[in-house]
């Protein structure tokens, strides 16, 4: 993050979307594994209700924000390859930035609303949530009220914020590879896919352990708890940890950066050690 906030070289559509990745995989992880570790080490496994619903909304929240943003990186992706003469007019960064906050709007208004249905519910027996953290679907389960309508907003969340980003995804990418086709030279169809293949790591990474358990859990599907919570927990901690590590050994502008902000430190360096040890 501070990289593409300093380098004024890197201030282009494909790193504002880079970006906002990092820091939504800040606030992913912020909003999820402090409580978690917590909750593990020290046995506190009780939380109350109000604190429950703030991290309700926020863990939801941001997980359909990193689906939204690598929809965001596709759409880059798609523009980049299926339209190189105009991505610049296209995809400016003004209009890259619109695109990233209306995929930060849209998970906003869904996972307000999701969370605002589960405050009309009644709770007269058990009050345990089988999860390690508040889990939308655990909390409404356990409610002694009719939660139909909590059960809808919960397959309209997976829909809205994981199956149309993914479905939207996959159709980026079969018109670049449509596109990639039509070019004739192999060595430039080679080099086009590779600036699509750290997306793509990204994306299997992310969807693949997530859409397991939410479909399992969408058709009602019984599986052992220590289970879904390993899966949901990995889902939830590896893709902030793996995404900064993939796009810096993959992304030849950041290794740049990298290389001319230690260069130049080097130079500092060296310069106020002569400077500080004059020759007599």
């Amino acid at each position: 993050m501070s990289i593409i906030w300093f380098a004024q070289s890197l201030h282009t559509p494909k790193y504002f979307g880079i970006f906002s990745l990092a820091l939504v995989d800040v606030s992913y992880s912020t909003a999820l594994i402090p409580k978690a570790l917590h909750m593990f080490l020290f046995g506190n496994r009780v939380v109350e209700y109000n604190a429950c619903l703030t991290q309700m909304f926020f863990v939801h929240y941001f997980s359909g924000m990193e689906s939204y943003t690598l929809m965001v990186l596709a759409y880059d992706r798609f523009i980049a390859i299926c339209f190189p003469l105009r991505c610049k007019t296209i995809n400016s960064n003004t209009n890259m930035f619109l695109v990233i906050i209306l995929s930060w709007t849209v998970p906003f208004i869904v996972c307000v609303t999701m969370v605002g249905f589960i405050t009309r519910l009644s709770y007269c027996k058990s009050t345990i949530v089988n999860s390690y953290f508040c889990d939308h679907g655990p909390v409404f389960k356990i409610t002694c009220s009719d939660y139909s309508i909590n059960w809808f907003m919960a397959a309209f969340f997976i829909v809205a914020l994981f199956f149309l980003p993914l479905a939207l995804i996959m159709l980026s990418y079969i018109f670049i590879m449509a596109a990639l086709l039509k070019i004739a030279i192999a060595e430039g169809r080679r080099k086009a896919f590779k600036t699509c293949t750290t997306h793509l790591t990204l994306v299997a990474i992310f969807y693949i352990p997530l859409l397991v358990t939410y479909i399992l859990a969408w058709v009602n599907v019984s599986i052992d708890t220590d289970t879904r919570i390993l899966n949901t927990s990995l889902s939830a901690a590896i893709p902030p940890l793996l995404n900064p590590i993939i796009y810096t050994l993959k992304t030849d502008e950041i290794i740049d950066q990298i290389k001319k902000y230690i260069r130049n430190r080097r130079i500092a360096y060296d310069n106020s050690r002569r400077l500080s040890n004059p020759v007599q």
